[in-house]
């Protein structure tokens, strides 16, 4: 019989240098990333804490004399609590688009994904491509369709337009199709539950994670909206804070005194965004990892 050879074995040492190394590439991308994304925020904290003379004569990205409390008197106190008025407006126009806006993307999607009827593959192509269509392509023909009912520089000619969110339908047909047993609406049927029943008694609950991630999605897409409060309103009590910060910043040139306050309340305005997503959270989290071992 031929003598059998030995192959090396690797060596263990060299195999966790391997496993180090397959660490330190994602590691650093995962850094270069958190970097890119926290130091703009760390920014604008310390813009915001300094006063006037201070922001552009000491180090950007660190404090000087710590002015936010002044800065945030500054900045409710002027015109009356103009900036009050808008953050209102940008949650009205938020959270009411976001709740309905996911309701109206849930069930969207689990029809398309539950139900078989003629024309379903055919609905939603038309809603996929919808996502690819850009919002400022969608801006001026939404415009003209409100002015034709004079609907414009109203709450409505920005409120409408925002409940739509073709991909929340298109992630909850994908959820729904994953975790909503077909037995199940069986059985819910069968022991006379209506589709409507069914679908907020039983459905919705297996879906809740991914409503939460449809509903965070969608938060944050309508409080940055900026375009559409542009081009829709004219009138500055209806502006949402995104607009109502813009136009402050058009004026720093003519009041300086208005660059602090656009500073501080664009920290303000992502108070908001972040209380969302720490709360939801951890729905969010457990539905990413049942998802996992689906």
């Amino acid at each position: 019989m031929p003598a059998l050879v030995r192959l090396p074995q690797a060596h263990p040492a060299g195999r966790r240098q391997v496993k180090n190394l397959n660490r330190v590439g994602p590691m650093l991308v995962m850094g270069a990333a958190t970097l890119y994304f926290l130091v703009p925020i760390w920014w604008l904290v310390v813009a915001a804490s300094k006063t006037r003379s201070q922001f552009s004569s000491t180090d950007p990205l660190w404090f000087a004399d710590f002015a936010l409390i002044d800065n945030l008197k500054e900045l409710l106190a002027y015109r009356d609590g103009v900036f009050l008025r808008w953050m209102l407006n940008s949650v009205v126009y938020t959270g009411g688009a976001a709740l309905l806006g996911t309701l109206l993307a849930a069930m969207c999607g689990y029809a398309l994904a539950k139900y078989r009827f003629w024309g379903r593959e055919a609905i939603f192509n038309v809603i996929l491509s919808g996502v690819l269509v850009p919002a400022t392509a969608l801006a001026l023909p939404l415009f003209l369709i409100f002015s034709q009912f004079e609907a414009t520089n109203t709450f409505w000619s920005v409120f409408l337009p925002s409940l739509v969110n073709p991909f929340g339908v298109y992630l909850a047909r994908i959820y729904a199709t994953a975790s909503v047993p077909d037995e199940l609406l069986e059985a819910a049927r069968l022991d006379g539950s209506g589709e409507i029943r069914t679908f907020f008694t039983v459905s919705s609950k297996l879906m809740f994670p991914a409503l939460v991630t449809i509903f965070l999605f969608h938060f944050v897409a309508v409080w940055n909206n900026f375009l559409l409060p542009l081009i829709m309103l004219g009138e500055e009590k209806l502006f949402p804070v995104t607009l109502g910060l813009y136009t402050w910043n058009t004026q720093v040139n003519q009041i300086p005194e208005l660059r602090m306050l656009v500073l501080t309340g664009a920290l303000v305005s992502i108070v908001p965004l972040v209380i969302a997503f720490l709360l939801l959270q951890r729905f969010w989290r457990n539905g990413l990892g049942s998802g996992a071992i689906k």
